[in-house]
């Protein structure tokens, strides 16, 4: 039975106005996953498919499409304001997201909900450490056993991660090819792992509690980043972890 739904959150974040825009719409790879941006207009076209319905830079953008591509939803818009504080030098942001599911309520907006929190603290350390440089973006999942109840756990246990380390501690993480990551721990949760070294965002993804393989990104923002050599190492250590 399709059902609407509204997912919305507030922050601020020590950026611009101007810096919060410049992210959201073409900088997506940065925090989340590199789209088309936005044609500068009410009306315009934006990424698959959808339809710009309102742009006032650096305040207002809304985006919604109405011919999402997936089975489970029929509408889906993203709705950004944002609002300056101390002077311009920080933004206040209401992100809301909302649309229409059609099948698998529950288990579609338990993933959305919980997701957006995960990005959107992304966006924020993007826009506090790296931005305005660009990015190499790379994104890859695992193989079958990644979907298992518990495979995200050992996503931890692979990196060396103690099950007690938390969010905000300095470590030494385990990966690819014995790489020894030296990284802030910056996201931790029973559904999300982020790590911040001093040139990349990598996030964990422990999409197996809603029926799909644990899945890793890589926010490259080193000059001579390799997307391609990127995914394929990850891919290797996280084949690894389930092998």
């Amino acid at each position: 039975m399709s059902k609407e739904f509204e997912i919305a959150r507030e922050f601020e974040v020590d950026a611009t106005p101007e810096e919060v825009f410049e992210a959201v719409t073409n900088a997506s790879g940065a925090y989340l996953w590199p789209m088309d941006p936005p044609e500068p207009r009410v009306g315009g076209k934006a990424a698959f498919g959808s339809t710009v319905t309102a742009y006032d830079p650096p305040h207002r953008l809304t985006i919604r499409s109405e011919d999402v591509g997936f089975s489970v939803q029929s509408l889906n818009q993203l709705d950004y304001t944002i609002e300056a504080r101390e002077e311009g030098r920080r933004a206040w942001v209401r992100y809301v997201h909302s649309g229409i599911f059609t099948d698998d309520w529950d288990n579609q907006y338990d993933g959305a909900d919980k997701h957006t929190d995960f990005y959107l603290h992304t966006l924020r350390e993007y826009l506090t450490h790296f931005a305005p440089r660009p990015v190499t973006f790379a994104q890859l999942e695992g193989p079958e056993a990644a979907k298992a109840a518990d495979a995200f756990a050992a996503v931890g246990r692979a990196l060396g991660l103690a099950d007690d380390t938390e969010q905000g501690a300095r470590v030494r993480a385990r990966g690819p090819e014995g790489q020894v990551l030296d990284a802030v721990v910056d996201f931790r949760n029973p559904y999300f792992l982020g790590l911040r070294t001093e040139s990349a965002l990598i996030r964990f993804f422990g999409r197996n509690h809603w029926g799909a393989p644990v899945g890793i990104s890589v926010h490259d923002f080193a000059p001579d980043a390799d997307a391609k050599a990127t995914e394929t190492a990850w891919q290797t250590w996280l084949d690894g972890v389930y092998a």
